[in-house]
């Protein structure tokens, strides 16, 4: 042995060990290694060993330093007594200190709550005594660790200011006298959403960790009840904490089939980039299917429903996760975060007609026990829900993306099913077809979540499409299993993959966490992004009546829908038809299409459907007259919400209609850029022009976007539009021009308070609007009434009003301007729904 190294060794180990502090035993056992001996080496000078030994061993120090100062980390469980916690979290934070025990951090965790100290130690005595262990973990390893764990965690009583001061003052002395540097605190709310507040300001005011160290709080779901509560809700978070700060936790983003989605997209680039899009995709399914029913649950479920419980954040993030765009580095968090705000920009607004609903029929009746409700209360609250969601960029338009979850159903289970397209025709007969080379056969794409008929997670793809490529260190090939068919296909026909270990949600989401992953969380954005779309379809959704089904696998075929355009609708009609009784409301098949007068014109009133498929008839019959007279049609359509169901029935029902020969003009538009959501013609586009052929250069949007400015007078814009009719139109007389009437009496952009338009010679008016936004173009009364046919659609009970008020008006257009509307030599009609012609 070279004196030299001994000399060296004793000498970095006195070092090494004198600096080390009794915080260390959380690291490393508390006894000093024993001296290195060398044999075997040749003599060299002393010097030059010397300077290798420093080198060697401060090497070896800098690692173990390293390591040494990722520091401590505080983890406290608000809510740590309640039904998740107790069933998912503890096990999770268990995960997470077996995952990283040695790693270089020590823990402490705190299980909080109102409950009283005895009480609640004794409860959480009870849940870490039920922590369990991998299956692949060694017994004693686990008892041993197990203990460990249970030394580190406590509970205590958290309520008031005071308390969180204390349990800060407490880490720090813990710091303090173990000699531990802090590295974080992370804080997971496991509390109804009604005490975020208090808790937040009691963590920002007395519980922040000190400089240089991190806070992470973690947010369950519900995260608001419509796009305002959600906004007002973050909005009181972020005066407490950073966005950075801030993890929203959505579980299903932890399901390991839904966290492979990216990943698998990454990994088989090749392989996906000329399939994952409208070309190939027939459809994408994302479904969630639950036998239980809500008992026990019904306050909450009298609250969200099914749409707010699983579809606004499970299915919907899912959905961002196949139809976004795949970032060149998915690892990175910002780049995935972005592009899945991207995607959620990109879909397509609900409609009604984009949902079906039902509710199983003993859901009332427990509803009624539960909250003590009367005999005669019925809810309305769906516990079904089928969505047809469509993506309106140039991968995935036109591709169907259908989204489903319910209660009481035939089987739990969960899935992301992409179908291909299949276009093949195979001469042979199909028994001799070969199921990894027939292009007839099936070919698809599945995430199964889990449970159903394989029982676990699990990656499937079609033997006809490629052979994937998934990580081998965590997933694995699927052995065979006669008799199993999924989807109509043996299990043969897939590759399929399973995960190596099987790991609960929770537990993933808790170690990215821990690591600061935020692409597996909510942000701010995404979350307003998401009650942006799903809002107005809740709104219009409020007061619709589900379809009732027995449940289980009584419901037979009363749940299938299909779907045509943007529209969704169950396949059967209901088994059972409602007499309506003293005091029920009239159904639409109590009364046939009614025609009459109203201000000495004809009137036609039916419920919506009906109405708007009189509308739509009337509006083909009178385009194809006119192409047979006059080779072409001119129609002048008005914006805002009544049209919508008009545009998308005459866009998807409506086959025979000659729009080579129509040429669309507007009647009037919102001074905003054409792209805009507020735009008419973007109304326009999204409801009808993207699913018929008309010419480019027969469809004429109002100039009011020139020079990059909006509806300035010195740019003229009106009066282009108008010389554009006068070039173009006959005697400026359109053959149809559409119109709504407002609350106020207003139609097109012809408002009581801003007289412009009314009279005079201006064929296109600007004027102001006492609405957001105030600017506005429009067609002018003189104009409108040259036209050969006038249609006034009113819909809805909050017309009812002036709906009577017109209806005893004369002619009064600067008080009421729609009573203006009086065509000079052609015809006037009015199209009514019974709620806004009877209320």
């Amino acid at each position: 042995m070279n004196d030299g190294w001994r000399i060296d060794f004793e000498l970095m180990r006195l070092i090494f060990w004198s600096s080390k502090r009794e915080t260390k035993r959380h690291l490393w056992p508390s006894v000093a290694p024993p001296l290195l001996t060398i044999d075997g080496i040749g003599t060299r000078p002393p010097g030059c060993w010397k300077m290798l030994t420093v080198a060697v061993c401060m090497a070896f120090l800098a690692c173990l330093q390293a390591q040494e100062l990722q520091g401590h980390v505080s983890i406290i469980l608000l809510g740590a007594t309640g039904d998740l916690a107790k069933k998912y979290l503890w096990q999770g934070l268990f995960q997470l200190y077996l995952d990283e025990v040695g790693k270089g951090y020590s823990f402490s965790f705190h299980g909080a709550a109102l409950t009283s100290t005895k009480q609640g130690q004794e409860l959480i005595a009870k849940v870490l005594e039920s922590l369990s262990c991998p299956e692949d973990m060694e017994p004693g390893r686990c008892a041993e660790l197990k203990g460990q764990f249970q030394r580190l965690s406590q509970y205590r009583h958290l309520k008031t200011n005071e308390d969180y001061m204390a349990l800060s003052k407490d880490i720090e002395a813990q710091l303090q006298h173990e000699g531990l540097r802090e590295a974080g605190r992370i804080f997971y709310f496991s509390v109804p959403p009604f005490a975020y507040a208090d808790i937040a300001r009691s963590i920002n005011s007395s519980c922040r960790p000190g400089p240089g160290a991190w806070l992470r709080v973690v947010l369950e779901k519900p995260f608001g009840h419509d796009y305002v509560s959600a906004q007002q809700l973050a909005t009181e978070l972020g005066s407490f904490f950073q966005e950075e700060e801030m993890y929203r936790v959505d579980h299903y983003l932890g399901k390991q089939a839904v966290a492979q989605i990216l990943p698998f997209r990454d990994q088989n680039r090749k392989a996906l980039d000329g399939l994952w899009n409208r070309h190939h995709v027939e459809r994408v399914e994302i479904i969630m299917k639950e036998t239980v029913d809500a008992e026990g649950r019904t306050s909450f479920y009298e609250e969200y429903g099914v749409i707010r419980d699983v579809l606004q954040n499970h299915l919907t993030e899912v959905l961002t996760l196949v139809a976004m765009e795949l970032p060149y580095n998915i690892s990175s968090s910002k780049a995935v975060l972005q592009h899945k705000l991207q995607a959620f920009q990109a879909l397509r607004g609900l409609q009604k007609g984009s949902a079906v609903l039902g509710q199983y029929q003993a859901y009332s009746r427990q509803v009624r026990r539960e909250q003590q409700k009367p005999d005669s209360f019925y809810s309305l609250t769906p516990t079904f829900a089928g969505i047809l969601v469509h993506v309106d960029n140039l991968r995935w338009e036109g591709v169907p993306f259908i989204l489903m979850s319910g209660k009481a159903l035939d089987e739990r289970v969960g899935y992301i099913r992409i179908l291909f397209r299949n276009q093949a025709y195979c001469a042979q007969n199909e028994k001799r077809w070969v199921v990894d080379q027939s292009q007839c056969l099936p070919r698809q794409i599945i995430f199964y979540i889990g449970h159903g008929e394989l029982g676990s997670p699990a990656v499937l793809v079609s033997r006809n499409l490629f052979r994937p490529s998934l990580p081998s260190k965590s997933w694995k090939e699927v052995e065979g299993r006669p008799g199993l068919h999924l989807f109509g296909r043996p299990i043969s026909d897939y590759y399929a993959y399973s995960p190596v270990r099987e790991q609960d949600a929770y537990s993933v989401l808790i170690s990215h966490i821990f690591h600061g992953r935020k692409d597996s969380f909510i942000t701010t954005e995404n979350l307003l992004a998401s009650w942006v779309f799903w809002t107005p379809l809740l709104d219009s959704l409020a007061h619709e009546v589900p379809r009732l089904y027995p449940g289980g696998a009584e419901n037979g075929y009363l749940l299938d829908f299909e779907f045509s355009g943007a529209q969704l609708r169950f396949c059967q009609q209901q088994l059972e038809q409602l007499v309506p009784g003293p005091g029920s409301a009239p159904m639409p098949s109590n009364f046939q299409v009614l025609t009459a007068k109203y201000r000495e014109s004809p009137l036609i009133s039916a419920w919506p459907e009906e109405l708007i498929s009189k509308l739509a008839d009337d509006i083909e019959a009178t385009a194809v007259r006119a192409v047979r007279r006059f080779g072409e049609f001119h129609l002048a359509l008005s914006g805002g919400s009544s049209p919508v169901p008009l545009l998308e029935q005459l866009a998807t029902g409506h086959f025979g209609f000659p729009w080579a020969q129509t040429h669309l003009w507007l009647v009037d538009e919102r001074c905003v850029p054409l792209w805009d959501p507020e735009s008419n013609f973007q109304g326009l586009q999204a409801h009808l022009l993207r699913y018929i052929r008309v010419p480019y250069y027969n469809i004429h949007p109002m100039p009011v976007h020139l020079h990059q400015r909006l509806c300035a007078e010195e740019d003229q814009g009106a009066q282009m539009y108008a010389s554009e009719i006068s070039a173009l139109v006959t005697n400026s007389s359109f053959d149809l021009v559409l119109l709504g009437m407002g609350t106020d009496g207003h139609t097109a952009s012809l408002f009581p308070q801003s007289p412009a338009g009314l009279d005079g010679t201006q064929p296109v008016v600007l004027t102001r609007s006492p609405y957001k936004p105030h600017q506005r173009m429009s067609l002018s009364l003189p104009l409108i009434n040259r036209a050969r046919k006038v249609a006034v659609l009113v819909m809805g009970r909050v017309k009812r009003e002036i709906t009577m008020l017109v209806s005893r008006a004369g002619h009064e257009p600067k008080k009421w301007p729609i009573s203006g509307v009086l065509p000079s030599s052609g015809q006037l009609v009015w199209y009514m729904d019974y709620e806004a012609f009877l209320g």
